[in-house]
């Protein structure tokens, strides 16, 4: 037995030592799960002994302060996974030092936009990016006398399919994942509304905008309606469209493999738009998920070894089998070409193509770091308000604002900042 779970690992010999460790922390279950131990262990068999990577649980960990070297996860979920905020270590620095290739022009360009920081330096892998999109329940259409191949474009489109599927009796038409993305920085992305501008040498937060009172006091008086359902600001309501629970859910994409497999009459369509605003973008939604983040505080080999890993990941055969297995998107223009004879229809892939490859100059998009942690903290504590108190939309969205750029303003401005 010993000998058999040390091979596992990736070690040759029984109760051997390998060379050099390196921990990866995921909260993946299923076919995801399956498929990212599949690829360590062919990349530790590669490294004959040498060293390997090993896989740990979130859900099972006793002392989460213990830093692994790698954690894939979306940055808003760092609460769960470390009991704290752990500070990343920049991949484009651990690939440099490990001598790894590793430049923001290998990627798509909406895919880099996602992982890079202000001076377009990748920050971690965007191996788990989704693009916001709708899915819908066609089984729960049909019963409600709906016809589910008409199509849902805007927002006003799903009001009256939600209301029509509630009148037919069902008690959950429309749920959300990713509030403070799909909800706020995707409808001010389509109308065109940047959420974050340069004020002098700082940044300001603009989340309050109009846009984004409309949107929300429109899905406050939905949620008034018994239409929309709020299940929390991360990713509770996936589990409601995937029971049945829910008829229609705004979502990310890559639960498409999750829907399928769960065996649902489903239809997956573009994240409804406002089409009385100026000049609406509504293809022009951000990618954005979870990425291969490298903490701080390891020895300079352990990062090699990271390095080398990521390296392995980027390559098109691998990331074929992981975007085939999981629905997240294609990192680069390699992987598209690889995936285009894994049965993936032709449609789907020139879509997703299509939007990866716009360009990111001129991104207004809020960046992984201080603002947009911020950001999506503060906007789910005031929203809240919203469902469980009536509070106004433009007062609850001015909050958050207002607390958002108190929290990133230089020492003296936020002092200032209280004391008025």
């Amino acid at each position: 037995m010993g000998r058999i779970f040390w091979t596992l690992l990736g070690c040759g010999a029984a109760f051997s030592v390998c060379a050099q460790d390196i921990s990866l922390r995921h909260d993946l279950d299923g076919k995801a799960l399956d498929t990212l131990a599949t690829l360590v262990l062919r990349f530790n068999d590669g490294l004959k002994g040498k060293g390997r990577v090993v896989l740990q649980d979130a859900r099972g960990l006793e002392n989460r302060h213990v830093l692994p070297h790698l954690a894939l996860l979306d940055p808003d979920d760092s609460m769960e996974f470390f009991g704290t905020r752990p500070r990343f270590r920049p991949l484009h620095e651990v690939m440099r030092e490990g001598g790894q290739k590793l430049d923001a022009a290998m990627f798509y360009p909406q895919v880099a936009d996602a992982a890079d920081d202000a001076s377009g330096r990748i920050q971690a892998l965007p191996m788990g990016l989704a693009l916001p999109v709708l899915f819908t329940n066609r089984s729960a259409m049909r019963k409600a006398g709906l016809d589910p191949d008409q199509p849902i474009k805007t927002w006003l489109d799903l009001q009256k399919v939600a209301g029509e599927l509630y009148d037919h009796g069902e008690k959950c038409p429309l749920t959300t994942v990713r509030f403070a993305w799909i909800h706020s920085e995707n409808v001010s992305m389509q109308a065109g509304e940047p959420l974050v501008a340069k004020q002098g040498s700082a940044q300001q937060v603009l989340a309050n905008g109009m846009v984004n009172v409309k949107h929300l006091a429109l899905l406050a008086s939905w949620q008034k309606s018994r239409y929309f359902h709020y299940s929390g600001p991360g990713r509770e309501g996936n589990r409601r469209f995937l029971s049945g629970e829910c008829a229609l859910l705004t979502g990310e994409s890559s639960l498409y493999a999750d829907v399928k497999r769960a065996g649902i009459d489903f239809g997956v369509t573009a994240l409804p738009h406002y089409d009385d605003v100026y000049a609406p973008k509504p293809a022009d939604v951000l990618p954005d998920g979870a990425g291969l983040w490298v903490l701080a505080g390891h020895k300079k080999p352990e990062y090699k070894l990271a390095a080398s890993f990521i390296s392995f990941l980027m390559r098109p055969e691998v990331q074929k089998e992981w975007v085939h297995a999981t629905s997240y998107l294609p990192m680069t223009p390699g992987a598209v070409t690889a995936l285009r004879d894994s049965g993936m229809p032709q449609q789907l892939l020139d879509a997703t193509q299509k939007r990866l490859s716009v360009s990111r100059k001129g991104s207004t998009r809020p960046k992984h770091g201080p603002i947009r942690d911020r950001l999506h903290e503060f906007l789910g504590e005031e929203v809240n308000f919203v469902w469980t108190t009536g509070r106004a939309a433009k007062e609850a969205l001015d909050n958050a604002v207002r607390r958002v750029n108190a929290a990133i303003a230089p020492p003296a401005k936020a002092a200032a900042a209280g004391k008025r």
